[in-house]
Parts: C-alpha cells; sequence; structure tokens
C-alpha cells in the first residue's frame, strides 16, 4: 500500500471513462446516524449531469441498500450496487437485486441490541450485513468488534468482520466492492472504459485493488495512513469540486467539438 500523504489529486484517463462512487465520507460527510445527512440539490444535478456526460456509465459502490440510497437522491434512481455488492441495480430506472436478511443474522442484530443500542450506539441491520455505528460512541468500538468477532465462531462460514473508522460490519464474503465494479464493467454502459472508484473507508481498499488491476484511477479520500489508492483527495467538498470541475470540463469539450 501506499502512504496517501504523498498521493497525487487525480486526472481523468484519456479517452472514455467510467466512474464509481462511494456515498458517506465520499459525497456526503459521515453523520452519527446514517439518516442524519442531506443531499443538496446541486449535488442530485451532479450526479445527473455526470451521468449524462459518461452515456450512463457511473454506479453508485456503497454499503448502504438501494432503498436507502434511492431515498437519498431522489427522484435519481441511478446504476447503483447496494450492501457492498450483495444488492445491484445495473440499469437506470430497473429492477433491484436484492438480499434478504438470514435468521441467524436478525438472532444477532437483536442480541447486540440489547447490550449496546441504549450507548448511543445505532445497529444497523441491512439484510445479510450487519452494521455497528459508534461514531457518537467512539469509546465502545472496541467492544462493538469483538462482540462481532465472537458472533463468527457461531455463525455459518462465510462471514467476516469489516472494521471502520467509526463502526464495525459483519458481512458475507461476498460482500465486496471490488466484486461489484467488476461486475459493473461487464455491462454495455462500462465496457471498454477506464475506471475510476472515489472512496474513504477500509471498505473501499478492495475496490482500489481492482480499479489499479484495470489501470484505472483509484482516489482515496481524507486519507488516513496507507492506502491501495493512487490518488487522494483531501475531503468530501474536495471530492465535490473535482467531480464539479470534471463536469465542467466535459461541457466545455463538448461545445467545442459541436
Amino acid at each position: 500500500m501506499s502512504i496517501s500523504s504523498n498521493l497525487p489529486e487525480p486526472v481523468v484517463p484519456q479517452g472514455p471513462w467510467s466512474l464509481f462512487l462511494d456515498i458517506d465520507g465520499t459525497l456526503l460527510e459521515h453523520a452519527a446516524h446514517p439518516d442524519a445527512v442531506a443531499v443538496s440539490e446541486e449535488l442530485r444535478m451532479l450526479l445527473a449531469r455526470l451521468e449524462t456526460q459518461l452515456d450512463g456509465a457511473l454506479a453508485f459502490i456503497t454499503g448502504r441498500s438501494i432503498a436507502a440510497v434511492d431515498h437519498l437522491f431522489q427522484p435519481l434512481r441511478l446504476r447503483a450496487a447496494g450492501l457492498y455488492g450483495l444488492e445491484h441495480r445495473l440499469v437506470r430506472d430497473g429492477p433491484v437485486e436484492a438480499a434478504g436478511e438470514p435468521a441467524d443474522i436478525a438472532a444477532l442484530a437483536e442480541e447486540i441490541e440489547a447490550e449496546l443500542a441504549s450507548a448511543d450506539v445505532y445497529i444497523e441491520r441491512k439484510g445479510p450485513i450487519l452494521a455497528i455505528h459508534t461514531r457518537a460512541a467512539p469509546h465502545l468500538l472496541q467492544r462493538a468488534i469483538q462482540l462481532v468477532e465472537q458472533a463468527l465462531d457461531r455463525l455459518p462460514v462465510g462471514y467476516r468482520v469489516l472494521a471502520g473508522n467509526a463502526g464495525v460490519e459483519l458481512m458475507p464474503l461476498e460482500a465486496a466492492k471490488g466484486a461489484a465494479i467488476r461486475r459493473f464493467m461487464e455491462q454495455p454502459a462500462f465496457a471498454g472504459r477506464s475506471p475510476v472508484f472515489l472512496g474513504d473507508d477500509t471498505s473501499d481498499e478492495h475496490g482500489f485493488d481492482v480499479i489499479n488491476e484495470m489501470d484505472g484511477v483509484s482516489v482515496r479520500i481524507k486519507p488516513r495512513g496507507p492506502t491501495a489508492a493512487r490518488h487522494a483527495l483531501a475531503g468530501v467538498e474536495e471530492a465535490l469540486a473535482w467531480l464539479d470541475g470534471v463536469s465542467h470540463s466535459a461541457a466545455e469539450r463538448s461545445t467545442v467539438t459541436t
């Protein structure tokens, strides 16, 4: 992994390219509760404009469910991989391949809620993924990690624990952002394009690895320590400014061409 403080700002690839976007910490500032965020009309317009400029080759790659993404960005229903790739919408405004909550994960969620939910910790149940958010109670992060790691011994084989900057998630092994990116790159709108991926957290590192394998542009937002990303932007504000600049440049090139 590279040391993030030395990473250059990204430059879009020459020729056709595609764009993959994490949401929380990349397009929106983190909040103590996932619902305590708001999407501005300017951001909706920017995303819609970029999607048009890229001929549809834009997708969210997020740990949120696609239903939650649609609620945030309504009326936009862009291509998306939700729950780290356990859900997909491969076509704008198209159907969602959804994932349900297994009984053993539901039981575990109830156990953890009984211990932690009253301590400024938010337990998010996302089908087969269980997320424990400790941003409002950082002193409980290690306890949350301990609880889900202990649960691995009694769950079916095929789960892993992913600790982040302000929480921990228990998820199936097949839930990986890189795998979601690979699937999109096989779709007609993305095929033959150089991929660009913006993300900000541990869960995005697998995506960066895949982007690097494809000779694309991997971008870590507000990096802290080592990362597989080859480029960096200082924070959400800088990421939005970069995307806006990219969009305006594309519009100017289109005007010159026509």
